[in-house]
């Protein structure tokens, strides 16, 4: 009974507030034009800041490990793959195809799983899922652009230049990136621009859930088709099991086992839609996947901590 309370008491804060920004944007508090301007902000600075100061402050030989990042690397490949091979008989169209695929495997690990992390696992989770979230960036983006612009196959070119230029250009990219020498190093920052960056930062995930709930439209859950279910069974059960059941047996443990399961069972990334949107492939069935995998989450996130946490694979 304690762990389901620790864990409700973890989780659900998280999806009160997505529910808060659901509230809010129904009774005309929170409009679209606020949504596209508060992701613009939390992705472009606050989200980074966070990012900043949570690589800025760990000691990377105690937090980085190889052997989870090589695993979380080669497991999404696979899972990448395993979920194109999937699509083929259940998504003709190619329009339809690149978003299912997106859908299945791209996860909202940068909003939802780092608050949930944070909960959890306090700045130690933290700080190891926000490193592992700068590696991840990458990954996501290029397998995203693959899976939204093979499928159609419209004979255009993927312009790979173009794209590494847009990964190096990435705000969460950049953090890392000029993080690591404070955390190399242990250079301190100054203790005017630290107590501004914290209050930057600490605007970050609850702004960011806000927007996430004022997003959502329940109404459209009726006309939601079987393609959108299936991706989202897809993101929420079938590749969390395999890839934490994958994690244990090559002996990942502890925090860093917690943290790939909450990577993989968050719900598919609101950022699916819009590259589904900018690329001309099916928005409408990306946002229903968003929808269902977002509301699904809530159960499955809990139920599945739950578990870990009851046969002790987690700390407690």
């Amino acid at each position: 009974m304690g762990d389901i309370q620790f864990i409700l008491d973890t989780v659900a804060p998280v999806f009160c507030i997505i529910a808060l920004g659901y509230f809010l944007r129904k009774v005309g508090l929170i409009t679209p034009q606020f949504i596209t301007l508060s992701s613009k902000i939390v992705f472009s600075v606050s989200l980074p800041v966070l990012i900043f100061l949570e690589v800025s402050e760990i000691d990377l030989q105690e937090v980085f490990d190889l052997k989870v990042i090589l695993f979380v690397y080669l497991g999404y490949l696979i899972l990448f793959g395993l979920v194109w091979l999937i699509s083929l008989p259940l998504a003709r169209e190619g329009r339809d195809r690149g978003v299912f695929i997106q859908g299945a495997f791209r996860s909202n690990f940068a909003i939802i799983g780092l608050a949930i992390i944070a909960n959890l696992f306090g700045k130690e989770g933290l700080a190891s899922g926000s490193l592992l979230l700068g590696f991840l960036v990458p990954v996501f983006n290029v397998l995203s652009v693959v899976a939204l612009t093979v499928p159609k196959h419209t004979g255009r070119i993927i312009s790979w230049g173009k794209i590494g230029l847009e990964i190096l250009k990435n705000p969460l990219i950049i953090a890392v990136i000029v993080a690591l020498p404070f955390s190399l190093i242990h250079l301190q920052l100054n203790s005017l621009v630290k107590t501004t960056a914290d209050y930057v930062a600490s605007i970050a995930l609850p702004l960011a859930l806000l927007g996430i709930g004022g997003s959502l439209r329940i109404r459209d859950i009726p006309s939601a088709s079987g393609l959108a279910v299936t991706a989202a069974l897809l993101k929420l059960i079938f590749f969390p099991v395999i890839f934490t059941t994958a994690a244990y047996l090559i002996g990942i443990r502890d925090v860093e086992l917690g943290v790939v399961f909450i990577l993989t069972a968050s719900p598919t990334a609101i950022a699916s839609f819009i590259m589904a949107e900018a690329m001309d492939c099916n928005g409408k069935l990306a946002g229903h996947i968003v929808l269902i995998s977002t509301l699904g989450s809530i159960l499955t996130i809990t139920f599945g901590l739950f578990l870990l946490m009851s046969w002790g694979l987690l700390p407690a």
